[in-house]
């Protein structure tokens, strides 16, 4: 009888393939609109980019992702209404042209969903009924001017060109980010533990693309509308 492949166990999730939330510093969402002042840049771990600590002025404290040139002592505003200044969170519609965004909402009010991690932004294209924006994959997209975002690129751009020497430090930089540090190919397991493996060498032994349509345990290799890579 079979067993589960990877990608089948971390979909189910578990402890294993999640990340370990009583890590993490806080819920990443827009602070309340009004004044604050950064009184610390902190590293979160299960993130590339640092986060922001916010004071308010009745002494209230928030988070929010660090932006690229953020310094301690910084004064920030997260009114929706005013200047298109560097970190502040506004309607897509009120934005220029030619601006830099991050920490970007699909649909209005979902806190934002897109380019959350190290040194990625998306660039504001064009306005019309909606706005346009050129995502970091290089895709434009269409969303409702009253999504909102945050103004600038996200802070931590060399988090992936950092050494890490030895496979010891490489297993605890990821694991509060509950990825793998090594993957093994299908192909060098056994008949039980993946549909690529066993035969008495290393080959793939059937097609190695696959219908879109394959129930998950079958659907490993590649997906047959991709071209070969």
């Amino acid at each position: 009888m079979g067993k589960h492949i990877v990608a089948q166990r971390r979909g189910k999730g578990g402890l294993v393939y999640r990340s370990p939330s009583h890590r993490h510093v806080s819920e990443i969402r827009f602070p309340a609109p009004g004044n604050y002042r950064i009184i610390d840049i902190v590293h979160a771990p299960g993130r590339n980019a640092p986060l922001l600590k916010l004071q308010g002025k009745d002494g209230s404290i928030e988070y929010q992702l660090a932006f690229a040139g953020a310094y301690v002592g910084q004064e920030i505003s997260t009114d929706s209404t005013g200047e298109a200044d560097l970190g502040r969170t506004m309607p897509l519609g009120d934005i220029p042209d030619g601006m830099l965004v991050h920490c970007i909402e699909s649909h209005p009010g979902d806190g934002g969903k897109l380019c959350r991690t190290a040194g990625t932004s998306a660039l504001v294209v064009s306005h019309g009924n909606s706005v346009v924006l050129k995502l970091s994959s290089g895709k434009t997209r269409e969303f409702n001017p009253q999504c909102r975002a945050t103004i600038g690129i996200i802070a931590g751009s060399g988090a992936r060109n950092a050494p890490v020497l030895k496979a010891g430090k490489h297993i605890h930089f990821l694991r509060s980010k509950a990825k793998k540090p090594f993957t093994v190919r299908g192909v060098a397991m056994n008949a039980v533990n993946h549909p690529h493996g066993g035969g008495n060498h290393q080959h793939v032994g059937r097609p190695s693309t696959v219908s879109s349509y394959a129930p998950p345990g079958r659907k490993v290799g590649r997906l047959s509308p991709r071209r070969k890579r």
